[in-house]
């Protein structure tokens, strides 16, 4: 309650500072300070728009559909495959040889949209990463003998 209180006070210090008739809308994310603050201040300045954050609209609604069992365990192998690559730089090494320099995307925690990029950066680079996985230097590394990387 408090935050949303507080979070009140700011967003109307920022109206009073530039003046509510230059102020348009406010956009924001669907916390649970945000609701309180948009019910305050629309109480407060009834001719101010609220308007919820289309990426964090987003955001949510793949991470719903990120939490269907196929999906899940889709993206729960990808970061595992990302994190492998990643955390081992001869693996690192040679998959850049094999993908022409080109990067994958690794998932962040902070924005779920984040691990549908990795998944689409790994169907990017399907062919090279079999031909790399397939290949006699990764049969005869080291790595491919490690219980992670199978």
């Amino acid at each position: 309650m408090k935050i949303g209180e507080k979070t009140f006070e700011l967003l109307n210090a920022f109206v009073d500072q530039i003046g509510e008739a230059n102020v348009v809308q406010i956009v924001s994310d669907y916390r649970s300070n945000y609701v309180l603050a948009r019910k305050l201040l629309e109480a407060k300045r009834p001719n101010l728009y609220w308007t919820l954050c289309a990426t964090h609209c987003i955001d949510l609604i793949l991470e719903d559909i990120g939490k269907i069992l196929r999906i899940a365990k889709t993206l729960e192998r990808a970061i595992q495959l990302i994190g492998y690559i990643y955390n081992h730089g001869g693996v690192l090494n040679m998959m850049r040889e094999y993908t022409n320099q080109r990067e994958l995307v690794r998932a962040r925690k902070t924005r779920f949209y984040t691990s549908y990029f990795t998944i689409k950066s790994i169907y990017k680079q399907t062919h090279n990463l079999r031909v790399m996985f397939t290949s006699e230097e990764w049969v005869r590394s080291r790595w491919a003998k490690e219980a992670n990387a199978k």
